[in-house]
């Protein structure tokens, strides 16, 4: 999967980093940490005025051309950050409110005070049709007694009707798409927000929701310890897959081959897999060994790889594997 950072004709890309560059070397580099405003201005975020506009098509028929409304639905358009043109972005619905990215920015912004974190990274996706901010905390995890982890909040939004107002402590510094879906996944904690007329006020909620406090860090670190700590059998992580894809009646032959591959896959990451190494036999190895089947080998729609990975991407960006991630994780903590 391609970065997907938005690209201009000038040369230049939406995109901002404090300090370090990103794989992709695309973007503006500052020298010290970003404000709110720096991080607009520098990834091209500042003034879309991201609208919705009615939608009308056309249909030739024996009178000549007639015009047909589409009451129920939007489109979505944003006024280009280089040609100061109107560009189209998505469908939506009636109830869809847009959320601007100084709103966006807005909501980060609040957090500075509190936990003391500053703007690290800051970019436009797939044509503009997704957005991310993130800041770094200053706090860090210890995971195993030796693995020191940053931790990050980074917002996400999107401006085509595709995937909600999303924001997530992850210990993944988001630079492209690809580390979008890492930051996704790998958060552990996450609050989705809908575009609707009380997505403002919901968004000023998220703060109390996400509990992005030092408490929360050292709490999950303790979590992750006593797992770590804690031995798991072949045994027990088979139940806790049953638990989580229970059989139903008549289940169909295509059915009940995909629940054996899938015992099967997750069996063998748990048991040999290179990333259980240094935790293998754990009850952490069991849920990274659930979570990595969910995010890399479960089925997905699609005629090539690519296609399929895309599929899984966006599986992870919209937040439908969240309940799932959370029942391997009650299933397997101690």
């Amino acid at each position: 999967m391609p970065h997907m950072i938005e690209k201009f004709r000038d040369g230049t890309a939406a995109f901002a980093s404090a300090r370090e560059s990103a794989w992709h070397r695309l973007g503006t580099v500052t020298t010290d940490a970003m404000t709110a405003e720096d991080a607009m201005q520098k990834a091209y975020l500042g003034g879309w005025n991201v609208r919705k506009i009615a939608l009308t098509g056309a249909e030739i028929t024996d009178d000549g051309v007639e015009s047909v409304e589409f009451p129920e639905h939007f489109g979505t358009v944003r006024t280009h950050p280089k040609t100061g043109k109107p560009e189209w972005l998505g469908v939506v619905g009636t109830d869809y409110q847009p959320v601007q990215n100084e709103e966006h920015a807005e909501f980060l912004n609040l957090l500075v005070e509190e936990s003391g974190a500053h703007f690290e990274t800051a970019g436009s996706l797939r044509g503009g049709r997704q957005v991310f901010l993130t800041m770094k905390l200053p706090q860090t995890m210890t995971v195993g007694g030796h693995d020191r982890v940053d931790l990050y909040i980074a917002a996400f939004n999107g401006h085509d009707g595709g995937s909600a107002f999303r924001v997530v402590t992850t210990p993944v510094r988001v630079v492209c798409a690809n580390t979008q879906r890492a930051a996704l996944r790998n958060a552990v904690s996450s609050v989705s927000i809908r575009h609707t007329k009380n997505a403002k006020s919901r968004i000023i909620a998220a703060r109390e929701a996400l509990d992005l406090t030092f408490t929360y860090a050292e709490e999950f670190e303790k979590a992750a310890q006593r797992m770590i700590e804690a031995e798991m059998s072949t045994g027990e992580l088979r139940d806790a897959v049953a638990r989580m894809w229970p059989e139903q009646k008549d289940e169909s032959r295509v059915t009940q081959r995909n629940r054996e591959q899938r015992l099967g896959k997750i069996t063998d990451l748990f048991e040999r897999a290179e990333t259980q190494a240094n935790i293998r036999g754990t009850r952490w190895a069991g849920f990274q060994a659930i979570t990595e089947y969910v995010e890399h080998f479960a089925p997905s729609r699609g005629k090539t790889e690519a296609a399929k990975g895309d599929a899984r991407a966006e599986r992870l960006i919209n937040g439908s594997q969240d309940a799932l991630m959370r029942q391997a994780f009650e299933l397997t903590a101690v």
